[in-house]
């Protein structure tokens, strides 16, 4: 399954990994209520309920309380097998292993703000995407990344889709309300 994760741009550069969700267009005002997945536990470790995770954002330790309340960070490390953290509610390694598979989540407003030319790629999955001239062209549904940056995957209404680079020349701009796609890279 793809998730939306909390991934950071600086200047159309990746600096983590990504597993973007398709899912229904939400609501513009719900956009910053949207959970965002940091990381999911892939396992327990040791026998003192301390779980392993695959993280997706560059900190995780600043985030204290994840899923709506349910689990609370006591302690966060790197581990040779990925990081390693402990949760106040888990106790045991049966608890720690009955957690595989599970988004750790916070809400889009607990991320910390963006400077100039920065996105979160929650931001873009489900904007509606327009050509230069105006003309509608569909919707982001995915973003990958395959080493070079961040590709932006649109779906046209009829359900043909194509990739455009997340790139100045490719992606001229985009807010809150749409992405615009430079009229060379529309297929």
């Amino acid at each position: 399954m793809n998730i939306p994760s909390a991934r950071l741009v600086r200047g159309g550069v990746a600096r983590a990994s990504l597993h973007p969700v398709m899912e229904e267009p939400s609501a513009p005002s719900n956009r910053g209520d949207r959970p965002v997945t940091l990381a999911v536990v892939i396992g327990a470790h040791a026998v003192a309920g301390e779980v392993r995770l695959k993280v997706f954002a560059e900190d995780l330790a600043a985030h204290k309380s994840f899923n709506g309340g349910k689990l609370t960070l006591k302690s966060v490390r790197g581990g040779s097998n990925g990081v390693i953290a402990r949760f106040a509610e888990v106790a045991d390694r049966n608890a720690a292993e009955a957690l595989r598979g599970t988004e750790l989540t916070v809400p889009r407003s607990a991320l910390p703000p963006l400077g100039e030319g920065e996105y979160y790629h929650i931001d873009l999955l489900d904007l509606p995407v327009t050509g230069e001239d105006g003309a509608p062209i569909g919707r982001v549904v995915a973003i990958d990344d395959y080493g070079a940056g961040d590709v932006i995957e649109i779906e046209r209404p009829d359900g043909k889709r194509f990739m455009v680079p997340m790139r100045p020349e490719a992606v001229p701009s985009w807010d809150d309300e749409k992405l615009v796609v430079a009229s060379a890279f529309v297929e």
